[in-house]
């Protein structure tokens, strides 16, 4: 857990919150510590490997609308803070 803290505090690791709207982001990691959380995002599709695209964010950043796959999906930003991305190069 440290170790993932380091890297998102150097810019190497990104949550889903920090993607901007049309962003492209590849899932790495989702509510590690956190295991009901867990087992909900991953019955929303939401789980390590899956590509999301970030279609909105609403005025006041909250929450966010997601794409995964066919999938349209509203997300609270304190949810999305939890789950690790890295960015489409």
């Amino acid at each position: 857990m440290i170790i993932i803290l380091i890297l998102i505090s150097l810019g190497f690791l990104m949550t889903l919150a920090d993607v901007a709207p049309t962003g492209r982001c590849r899932i790495i990691g989702a509510a590690i510590d956190h295991s009901d959380f867990q087992s909900r995002l991953y019955a929303l599709g939401l789980y390590p490997g899956v590509w999301v695209d970030v279609l909105h964010i609403a005025p006041f950043g909250d929450p966010l609308q997601v794409k995964v796959g066919h999938t349209l999906l509203s997300i609270r930003k304190s949810e999305a803070s939890l789950v690790k991305v890295e960015l489409d190069s």
